[in-house]
């Protein structure tokens, strides 16, 4: 029976987050919204079918746990280093600020301080998932403002860690024991520290290590499960064992991959079911809504998303601003910044569990959390207007000192596979000056061509990633030199996304191909069969006494009818 609920709850979930997601993005808005309100249908406050909300809790969390992990592989440690002070300064400074509001709210609406304090803190702390996802969508995650607000959670998730683990002590058996708080704090610093120095030491060492043995056997099922059960065993034991949140370990284990030199086909290949699961999440967040609520507790209800959407990104905006960021920063920091998530509930199911939070306080932040959700795409593509109107003149804004990457060059190419045509393609292209950037799925390939120095990304063009940290959106040309190119429709299709002036040039097995080849947007097609006719044409011609500008003319005149004889009447 339980089989069939997981099953029921995934199906019905992904069905219903398919076709509102769907309706919700043709109306123009966020798919996330979509995803909310499939959530709200399938809950137990409204009539139909009921969904399991433990299930569905557990799926979406194996969800953040693969989203953070994607999030670490592009997160270098040098760029967490460098936004290292606003993030600790403003997570601290407006978290304080959050909390001190919302615990003036319920004082003032009758409720008690040590409630409105576990209230304010649950409104403190801003969603990892929802930043993520908005900063993706946006294309704003390795921004400066993206890196500065990744930086920011990340801080977050650090304090709320502390906070679940003394909220016990503070208000539990012991409450106002020093010597309890003590040793509470204590512990948990030192599980923390040890956390980190293990993943970011030991881990750094080990866990390439690892993935250098599975890739070696050239199994991509292996190397699949290789990263998946790096991602959830590393979140599994922060939580048991260290006492940090799942999301962070994953976060911090994505970090240490990325370092190595199997970032790009972790991202790509090993994480095809993150986007599904993190689905759950927010369809998990939807169960939790009941609208009879809201029409009970208006005031503060009002109140709560007014603490969330109005004073918390003016806390940060300010933040920013007296740092020296400029308004650009800020302004995207403090959209970035305004929702809650999953840590919310988290604080609030724990107070509430103590006897600090009254039932009826839960609601609201669910409430709230769904709505900003829902703003929080909106009010990001509406940052040029906002931007427009916020703009002042002043002071330029402190420049954030991020490593640019390898320098580019005046026609970057890159070359896909280095057998014997890549390795001829790269030995021209160096020729005339050009570095190329080669994309190699063997491994042994991959390590030579990084101790002689060539510029190497280790993983399948079919995958965006790939073609991203190779340089894709920069390139000039793209040169698809091994055997069986023209399946690789996808990496075509990618590669124009990135970037749509880029030369797209294919060597396909055979003339036939051609056709199919120019409609899937390719520029120019290098049959194998096609040269080889080519070849043997010339040869005769030369024997029987032809000059070169006759060879070439007839080259020309044999590769325009092999071209009319593939073109249909």
């Amino acid at each position: 029976m339980h089989n069939v609920d997981l099953i029921l709850t995934l199906s019905a979930g992904l069905i219903g987050a398919l076709t509102l997601g769907y309706v919700t993005h043709r109306l123009g808005w966020s798919p996330i919204v979509g995803y909310l309100l499939a959530g709200v249908l399938l809950g137990p406050h409204t009539p139909g079918f009921i969904a399991d909300r433990h299930l569905a809790d557990q799926l979406a969390e194996i969800g953040v746990i693969l989203l953070m992990f994607g999030v670490g592989l592009h997160f270098r440690l040098k760029d967490l280093m460098a936004v290292g002070t606003i993030a600790v300064v403003g997570s601290i400074c407006q978290g304080a600020i959050a909390t001190l509001l919302g615990a003036l709210i319920c004082v003032a609406l009758g409720w008690s301080w040590p409630a409105g304090i576990v209230f304010g803190l649950a409104l403190s702390v801003a969603s990892t998932v929802v930043l993520t996802r908005v900063l993706q969508d946006n294309n704003q995650l390795q921004s400066p403002a993206g890196r500065i607000a990744m930086g920011w959670v990340v801080v977050e998730d650090i304090r709320t860690v502390f906070v679940l683990v003394l909220l016990p002590v503070v208000f539990g058996t012991t409450s106002g024991s020093t010597t309890g708080l003590s040793v509470a704090v204590t512990l948990a610093t030192a599980k923390l520290v040890a956390f980190v120095g293990l993943i970011l030491i030991v881990g750094a060492r080990f866990l390439p290590w690892v993935l250098g043995k599975i890739a070696a056997t050239h199994s991509r099922e292996l190397f699949t499960l290789g990263v998946l059960a790096i991602a959830l065993g590393i979140a599994v034991v922060s939580t048991h064992f260290f006492g940090v949140s799942m999301a962070l370990g994953a976060f911090l284990a994505g970090v240490v991959v990325g370092q190595s030199d199997f970032s790009a086909r972790a991202g790509s290949e090993a994480l095809p079911m993150r986007d599904a699961f993190a689905v759950m999440f927010f369809l998990s967040v939807g169960m939790l809504l009941d609208p009879q609520q809201i029409l009970a507790h208006p005031l503060l209800t009002a109140a709560t998303f007014a603490v969330v959407l109005v004073g918390k990104p003016l806390a940060a905006f300010a933040i920013v601003l007296l740092l020296g960021y400029g308004v650009s920063v800020g302004i995207r920091v403090a959209i970035a910044l305004a929702q809650i998530g999953e840590f919310s509930f988290l604080l609030a199911v724990l107070g509430r569990n103590l006897g600090i939070l009254p039932e009826t306080m839960i609601n609201p932040l669910v409430t709230t959390a769904i709505a900003s959700i829902i703003l929080n795409p909106a009010l990001f593509r509406s940052l040029p207007a906002i931007e427009r109107i916020l703009k002042k003149r002043g002071t330029p804004p402190r420049v954030l000192e991020f490593d640019p990457g390898p320098p580019t060059v005046a026609h970057r190419a890159i070359v896909v596979g280095y057998g014997p045509v890549g390795r001829t393609v790269t030995r021209l292209l160096l020729r005339r000056g050009i570095e190329p950037t080669i994309i190699e799925m063997n491994l042994e390939t991959f390590r030579m061509l990084q101790q002689v120095g060539i510029r190497v990304v280790y993983g399948d063009a079919n995958y965006k990633e790939v073609l991203i940290q190779a340089g894709a959106a920069s390139a000039a040309s793209v040169i698809f030199s091994a055997s069986g190119s023209a399946e690789m429709t996808e990496a075509f299709r990618r590669a124009r996304q990135l970037n749509p002036g880029v030369q797209l040039v294919v060597r396909a097995d055979y003339v036939a191909q051609t056709p199919a080849l120019l409609k899937a947007g390719v520029n120019e097609v290098i049959s194998d069969d096609g040269e080889v006719a080519l070849a043997l044409t010339t040869s005769i011609l030369k024997e029987l006494g032809a000059t070169p500008e006759q060879l070439a003319e007839e080259r020309e005149q044999t590769r325009k009818e092999m071209q009319e004889s593939l073109t249909p009447d």
